[in-house]
């Protein structure tokens, strides 16, 4: 073996392999690989991610806000003979300047920043300080709940400021290498390294739009609102959450992916206001049986209408409670939570067509987005169901919706149906989420005006399987009631 096969060698035996595994294996008398197919550098490229981190430092910049609350004073400070000694005070509170921390990062040249919402809310003052310890004062252009995001600005009186290229987050994968900058805890500006851990996580429970990448990536408090890059420096997410038992980091990290955070910029730098898609829907997921009684035969994919506005984009293009999306403008719809971003991610006055399944039959629809800028006998009057019904829902009791059931359980002027009083806690009712407050408005498909119709179809139905529509905490759901394994049938 000649030197430059002995320097190839080495590169590789830098980087923790041997070399038997990583060059071709070739007869003893065979010439040796050129020098050039491993380059001499390739040890420090792989082994340093330092040329990058020079690159996105300097875009990344930490947030504090101050605000000033009331913090309770000792009760024994009211005595007059502590008063001489303390100072007096007024009342059992006094005033003091809270601060918290985040990061953020710098999106546009003339000092326009991204962080999350909960850094900046209810912050007084709002200061950012660069990585070369400056500091400037920030304004909120806009704060969005929904998304967890917040754009702020500071004046560099016309200075050039670094920025952050953005990368399509629909590109990563599971398993591509990933950056988290921020300044955790408050120590400074750190830099953690993992991987794409998971995509599209749904059950974070940090924004409305729940499609969060998932990292392996140390994010700490005081990470929040920082930047999570790829190996190329790009920002392909906003840290926003981490899944802890003790408040720090346990190696499940959360980011808004950068393809949603792009929107918002470019909405507010469009329309000077953020501005996310609306069709008008109520959608849920599928579960086997949701998917074989509306038809569906490839697997629980697609976003079930469980509720329509009323005039509404989605109304006014014939879209019904019950239909099944599967696609938008051709490409699947996976879930209800991939619908849901992708309009998010669309401007109101986008033309989009939608794949849908009604009746087993699938059509298309097209439709404009929009913007999200009764007297009764009393609530137990009527019963579904007794232990030797045998008709379904057993172990479910109803009423009438009159304004006392309204009252008791807030539900909405505008749903009517038969309101669930009581439910068995060992029937098939209560193993499919049915709660006392939930109002039944569909039973099979055939709609429930009163507890009267609710008991009535509920004698009639023979199949053991009952499909409802519900409305239940807010919204309306469809769920699906097996008695066909219980006792009771």
């Amino acid at each position: 073996m000649n030197r430059s096969a002995l320097s190839a060698a080495a590169a590789f035996l830098a980087l923790g392999f041997a070399a038997h595994e990583l060059l071709p294996a070739t007869p003893s008398r065979a010439a040796p690989p050129p020098a050039q197919a491993v380059p001499q550098s390739m040890a420090q490229v792989q082994l340093t991610f330092a040329p990058v981190v020079k690159r996105t430092a300097p875009a990344v910049v930490n947030v504090y806000t101050r605000s000033v609350v009331q913090q309770p004073v000792n009760p024994f400070f009211n005595d007059p003979f502590f008063r001489q000694f303390f100072g007096g005070t007024d009342g059992l509170s006094r005033q003091r300047v809270q601060q918290s921390l985040g990061s953020g990062v710098i999106v546009r040249g003339d000092g326009t920043i991204l962080t999350n919402n909960h850094v900046i809310q209810g912050g007084q003052d709002i200061v950012v300080a660069l990585s070369d310890k400056r500091e400037f004062k920030a304004k909120v252009v806009v704060a969005d709940p929904r998304t967890d995001l917040a754009v702020l600005k500071i004046d560099g009186k016309g200075e050039n400021f670094p920025t952050l290229p953005f990368a399509d987050s629909d590109k990563i994968q599971v398993g591509d290498l990933v950056l988290a900058v921020g300044d955790p805890f408050g120590v400074g500006q750190t830099v953690t390294m993992g991987i794409v851990s998971a995509l599209a996580r749904t059950q974070v429970s940090a924004s409305d739009y729940q499609f969060f990448i998932q990292t392996d990536a140390a994010i700490n408090p005081g990470n929040s609102g920082g930047a999570l890059v790829d190996i190329e420096g790009r920002l392909i997410g906003i840290p926003s959450a981490i899944y802890s038992h003790t408040g720090a980091f346990q190696g499940a990290g959360f980011a808004v992916p950068s393809d949603l955070v792009r929107h918002e910029l470019n909405s507010l730098v469009t329309t000077g206001k953020v501005s996310h898609g609306l069709i008008g829907v109520t959608v849920q997921n599928l579960n086997p049986d949701l998917a074989q009684n509306f038809g569906v035969t490839n697997g629980t994919d697609g976003a079930l209408v469980s509720d329509v506005t009323p005039d509404s984009p989605a109304a006014r293009a014939g879209i019904q409670s019950g239909d099944v999306i599967t696609g938008l403008d051709g490409q699947p719809v996976k879930d209800s939570e991939a619908l849901h971003l992708a309009i998010g991610e669309m401007s109101a006055g986008t033309r989009i067509k939608l794949q849908v399944l009604r009746d087993g039959k699938s059509r298309e629809i097209a439709l404009t987005t929009g913007s999200n800028s009764g007297s009764g006998r009393g609530a137990d009057a009527s019963a579904v169901a007794s232990g030797d019904d045998q008709g379904v829902l057993n172990g479910v009791y109803i009423g009438d919706v009159d304004q006392q059931a309204r009252q008791q359980f807030n539900i909405p002027e505008r749903v009517h149906g038969a309101v669930i009083t009581q439910v068995a806690p060992d029937s098939a009712s209560a193993a499919a989420g049915l709660e006392p407050g939930d109002v039944i408005l569909e039973i099979n498909h055939h709609r429930v005006t009163d507890a009267d119709q609710a008991v009535k179809l509920s004698e009639d139905a023979t199949n053991k399987k009952t499909l409802l529509k519900l409305w239940s905490h807010g919204g309306t759901i469809y769920t699906l009631v097996d008695e066909s394994g219980s006792p009771a049938s």
